[in-house]
């Protein structure tokens, strides 16, 4: 299949490590993103890997039994690794101090640890049967000290790095979900919740797997995923996944309903805000944006985003004795029943020993979802998503002629571009409602950036957290942007109509007012320069005369510059000039070289400026009309000038005339010169 089919891939530069065997347990560490790789119980060998080269390490440990789970603190200082249901043992990684282990029993009397989670680089959590112990390692002492406690009984627990959330599963059927939040030494315990079982066995037993559970961050918020699966007393024939948000303050609500459409074995991951949903025996995944969602809805129902693909095909290059340089990588079997996904974004392979990070293409999903309203939505939340959209505003008449069937262009050709491809009536409404969509996300940007200005510069109010400076997303799609990657190469299609063209201009310069965003000059100027190249003069006219086009000082040069194309340009662009009444002296340097001297002393008369103009450059401006009589007018002028705020006709020599004074000798002779007034 072609690229454009598949819109989810594995990263192209995956954590490789020591594949699982009979001698080679692999753990994987939720919080550091971190695969251990543990030979013959350490004693031959722990190898970890990260993410970055940086957070990798290798190094033995004795064999004291099998290890159940093993995990670094942040900052790889410290290690703690259970061998038995009853302790932990920590050994410091931090410089200079002993490396030698340490350890701690569980309080809990008859309790089993099933696991533990590290919250800071010092606090860890052990997580038994009948509770939860919080504890703060001393490295120094190598000691813990128990910070808090709490009883509870426990099926199985889930852990939430990104927000330090413990999930706990309690009662008989496991429904029953107590969440605790860890901050800085402390530990606060959540409202509880209950998830709705399709079906309560009798007599009660454990009914909720962790299998089922996922809890991840989805647009700054906390949620608890549920995978509903399919059961033959109830109406529901295909499995779902519900959401639960989960708030730091407050009872849990149940928000959101993924329908599946389908039955069978399902796993989640979360991916640039997307939920998605992977199905074993028909190997596709499908996403879902819980944005996207009905208005005026309290549980929103969510059918997918776009059509079920396979993830794109990945190939294991063959390494070791055994590989031949020119020998093609292996494909990679997706799917396959080894894999293991973690959250948000983690599928790891233990028995081919990769770790990848899954990542969504952008691109095909342009051709995938139709509605382009729905599709800018979906576009504008994502991570990449400001080449995409403006490849998607400008996509080339091809692909939206085609009853639909849409193709890329070119390489990197991709949403506004399929927007502006459809010359007819209805495909204008459309081209509005993506720029709305885009200039309401700028606009959003441009206040929030004024906000924080201005609060930075009355400085910090007592009681008022610190405000931080809004980071410009690749959503913020400013008016350069537009112009550069989209309506200039738009304006030079041959193939569409110029009524479109402008029509399209028009658009986005209305959709920009609309929500009170200034209008840059360079758009008036490519409207315009549109305009005349189509002949379209009379439009022309009439959008400067009714301020369609806002005044400036470069639109007005741009007029005076089209004089020669269009002789009523030039008229045009000194009535602006003067409406702006911040430009007198470009409207006298326009009028002085169109040799209209007289025109531009008049002028600076109405508007009262003739007491400070440069007398030289006047004068500079007679003498190249060849005009004497002119040159005489002119030169008169400021003898007076000079009589009246000097009491002398003379000019100064600062104002560098001489050459203008020898002239007016030789043609009118020394006696026209002006003379001093005598009391």
């Amino acid at each position: 299949m072609s690229e454009e089919h598949y819109y989810l891939e594995l990263c192209e530069n995956p954590v490789q490590f020591e594949n699982a065997s009979s001698v080679n347990n692999v753990f994987f560490d939720e919080a550091n993103k971190q695969v251990f790789a543990v030979r013959s119980g350490g004693a031959t060998g722990v190898v970890v890997k990260g993410p970055e080269d940086k957070s990798s390490v290798a190094f033995r440990m004795d064999d004291k039994g099998e290890v159940k789970c093993i995990k670094f603190s942040i900052g790889n200082k410290i290690l703690a690794v259970q061998r038995t249901p009853k302790s932990v043992d920590f050994i410091n990684f931090i410089p200079d101090y002993p490396h030698l282990e340490f350890s701690q029993e569980c309080k809990m009397k008859n309790a089993s640890i099933l696991g533990f989670c590290w919250t800071n680089w010092n606090e860890i959590v052990f997580i038994t049967d009948q509770g939860i112990e919080f504890y703060q390692v001393l490295p120094d002492k190598r000691s813990l000290k128990l910070l808090k406690s709490q009883s509870i009984n426990v099926n199985w627990y889930m852990y939430c790095p990104e927000t330090a959330v413990i999930l706990l599963s309690t009662t008989f059927q496991g429904n029953v979900l107590q969440p605790f939040a860890f901050k800085s030494g402390t530990m606060s315990k959540m409202s509880k919740f209950e998830i709705e079982l399709p079906v309560v066995p009798k007599p009660a037993k454990l009914n909720l797997s962790e299998r089922d559970i996922a809890v991840a961050n989805i647009y700054g918020q906390l949620y608890v995923m549920y995978l509903k699966h399919h059961s033959r007393t109830t109406d529901s024939p295909c499995a779902e996944v519900i959401l639960y948000q989960l708030p730091r303050e407050g009872s849990c609500k149940k928000t959101n309903v993924l329908k599946l459409n389908t039955t069978g074995k399902f796993a989640l991951n979360v991916v640039d805000n997307l939920v998605v949903v992977h199905h074993q025996s028909t190997q596709t995944s499908i996403i879902f944006d819980i944005k996207l969602r009905e208005p005026d809805c309290a549980l929103n129902v969510h059918q997918p985003v776009l059509p079920p693909r396979s993830i794109h095909p990945y190939r294991i290059p063959l390494t070791g004795p055994s590989a031949v340089p020119s020998q093609p990588p292996v494909p990679c079997e997706l799917y396959s029943s080894s894999w293991s996904v973690f959250q948000p974004d983690i599928i790891i392979s233990a028995s081919e020993g990769y770790q990848w990070y899954l990542q969504v293409k952008l691109p095909p999903t342009v051709n995938l979802l139709q509605d382009k309203g729905k599709l800018i939505d979906f576009l504008l939340r994502r991570r990449d998503c400001k080449m995409v959209i403006l490849s998607v505003c400008s996509q080339s008449k091809t692909a939206l002629c085609n009853r639909g069937e849409t193709v890329f262009v070119a390489e990197g050709s991709t949403l506004m571009k399929q927007v502006l491809n459809g010359e007819d009536k209805g495909s204008l409404p459309v081209v509005a409602t993506v720029f709305d969509k885009l200039n309401q996300v700028f606009k959003e940007y441009l206040e929030a950036e004024q906000t924080y200005t201005v609060a930075m510069e009355s400085g910090p109010s007592r009681g008022s957290a610190a405000r931080e400076r809004p980071v410009r997303t690749q959503a913020v799609i400013d008016q350069s942007d537009m112009y550069t990657h989209v309506l200039s190469s738009f304006t030079e299609k041959k193939d569409v109509s110029h009524k479109f063209i402008i029509a399209v201009l028009m658009e986005y310069i209305r959709s920009l007012n609309q929500v009170q965003i200034t209008v840059q000059h360079y758009l008036y100027e490519l409207v315009i320069k549109t305009l005349v190249h189509h002949s379209l003069f009379y439009m022309l006219h009439q959008f400067l005369q009714y301020h369609v086009l806002s005044d400036s000082k470069p639109l007005a040069c741009l007029l005076l510059s089209l004089e020669g194309t269009y002789p009523a340009a030039h008229q045009l662009s000194l009535d602006m000039l003067k409406r702006l009444s911040t430009a007198n002296d470009e409207i006298v340097e326009v009028l002085l070289s169109k040799q209209q001297v007289l025109g531009a002393l008049r002028f600076i008369r109405s508007v009262g400026g003739n007491d400070n103009i440069s007398a030289r450059k006047f004068l500079d401006a007679a003498l190249q009309t060849a005009d004497q009589m002119l040159f005489y007018t002119i030169f008169r002028f400021f003898e007076q000038r000079n009589l009246r705020l000097r009491g002398s006709p003379s000019f100064n020599p600062g104002e560098h005339c001489e050459e203008h004074v020898v002239y007016f000798k030789q043609v009118f002779g020394e006696q026209a010169l002006m003379k001093q007034a005598t009391v």
